[in-house]
């Protein structure tokens, strides 16, 4: 069962887009359900002032992308590190167990954008 939180971000997602000529970004799928995800982050001063993702999977696969996306926003890129999935989850209010797979797509995408970002900087 999902909580009024999962609906909420799979029925109106946060952030939802495409950033051109991002500061980094990153592509993650799971290849076991079908849930890909792209994301895409600007950077000034460190901190992270905007994200937008594409993704395609399931309500929980939106959700977990859209509350990532939230949490990050706003952060420096040390804090925006520390954005763990157990994060995403609690901020959901919970996710099925089966599906807690798709709580760490947009973590480690956060992630890998973050190091594309290092990498260019």
């Amino acid at each position: 069962m999902y909580s009024e939180v999962v609906f909420k971000h799979f029925l109106a997602p946060k952030n939802i887009g495409k950033i051109i000529d991002p500061d980094g970004e990153a592509a993650v799928g799971d290849p076991g359900c079908g849930d890909n995800l792209e994301l895409f982050i600007r950077v000034e001063d460190d901190i992270i002032v905007d994200l937008k993702y594409l993704v395609y999977g399931c309500a929980s696969a939106i959700a977990t992308s859209s509350v990532t996306s939230v949490l990050a926003i706003g952060k420096t890129i040390e804090e925006a590190l520390k954005i763990e999935d157990e994060d995403v989850i609690n901020e959901l209010e919970g996710l099925p167990e089966a599906k807690y797979h798709c709580s760490n797509l947009g973590v480690t995408a956060l992630r890998m954008a973050i190091d594309d970002y290092r990498k260019k900087k």
